[in-house]
């Protein structure tokens, strides 16, 4: 799906430190604004966070401003096969340069009730590239093709 630069610029305002929930104001003129606010609700890429006018990014919100090198991966304290993976992809991630961000999944009621049972999930850009085991050959393919 493609973003126009309004919904990009919403997205990227929760990269500011501190940014958890923010207020339509934040955003620009909330008149001007309230359709493309709107509009992410409904992708589900912001949710509405205490009063009416506040909202803050979803995970899937943060994962479409992913760039073909950003890995993710959903986690949780304690699981011997995210450690695994970590520890299998860090040459990789080294070799194309590729910034990893793990999330806790514990910590995201929406992220635990999604992914509880199949951590490791391993994201490349905004696309599941592995969950539970990664084939390395297949993640060096992905991260190949996501480079050209």
């Amino acid at each position: 799906m493609v973003m126009d630069p309004a919904e990009r610029k919403i997205l990227a305002a929760f990269d500011r430190p501190g940014a958890r929930a923010l207020s339509l104001a934040d955003f620009g003129e909330p008149a001007a604004i309230s359709g493309t606010v709107a509009r992410l609700v409904e992708h589900g890429w912001l949710r509405p966070e205490g009063n009416p006018d506040a909202f803050a990014r979803t995970e899937d919100g943060r994962l479409q401003l992913a760039g073909p090198r950003d890995v993710t991966i959903y986690s949780r304290p304690g699981c011997h096969l995210c450690e695994e993976a970590k520890t299998q992809l860090a040459p990789l991630l080294r070799e194309f340069a590729a910034r990893l961000t793990e999330i806790n999944i514990d910590e995201d009621s929406q992220l635990r009730a999604r992914y509880d049972y199949d951590v490791p999930v391993i994201f490349l850009g905004a696309r599941k590239a592995a969950k539970h085991r990664v084939d390395l050959a297949q993640f060096r393919r992905q991260l190949i093709n996501n480079s050209v």
